[in-house]
């Protein structure tokens, strides 16, 4: 793995355990909320944060130096699950969320995630970089190793297809 982004001004005071801990505390939760919305399933986000987690630690070094760590774990979450899914989809059916009564959101969140689930995996992808992460356009374009160009169309089709799916449930 080729990493190219490098963050100027590193803080190499911090201890390399310390600071990890202290990046995993920032950013664990909310990368898995990203990754369950981008995923749409909160079991394959947990492994997949612990997973993507578990690797920024071994290179933390590296991982700690570049401009958007979050966004390198965001992105690694994303690969591995993909590359799990890959492999057991022809062996299982998906889970079925009804199964799971504990984990349905509130009925708006019920609706916008029924909305944002109807869009191709590329648009959620960006939609959760932007909105729910707060990533810039490049952070966003890094993390998910496309251009600036292509963030701003995903995000703007994207945008525009849950405008009109949210104002059809009125």
């Amino acid at each position: 793995m080729v990493v190219s982004t490098v963050m100027i001004g590193a803080d190499d005071s911090l201890g390399e355990a310390d600071g990890f801990e202290a990046f995993y505390r920032a950013n664990a939760d909310r990368v898995h909320r990203a990754l369950a919305v981008t995923l749409r399933r909160d079991d394959l986000a947990a492994e997949a944060v612990a997973e993507a987690m578990a690797r920024a630690y071994a290179r933390w070094d590296t991982v700690r130096r570049l401009d958007n760590p979050a966004g390198w774990v965001f992105r690694v979450g994303l690969n591995w699950a993909t590359s799990w899914w890959r492999k057991v989809r022809r062996e299982r059916p998906p889970a079925d969320e009804s199964a799971h009564p504990h984990l349905r959101p509130p009925d708006n969140a019920v609706v916008a995630r029924d909305a944002l689930a109807k869009l191709p995996a590329a648009q959620r992808a960006v939609i959760t970089c932007r909105v729910l992460l707060d990533f810039s356009t490049a952070e966003t374009a890094a993390a998910l190793r496309i251009s600036e160009g292509t963030v701003k169309s995903r995000l703007s089709r994207g945008l525009a297809t849950l405008r009109l799916e949210l104002n059809s449930e009125d």
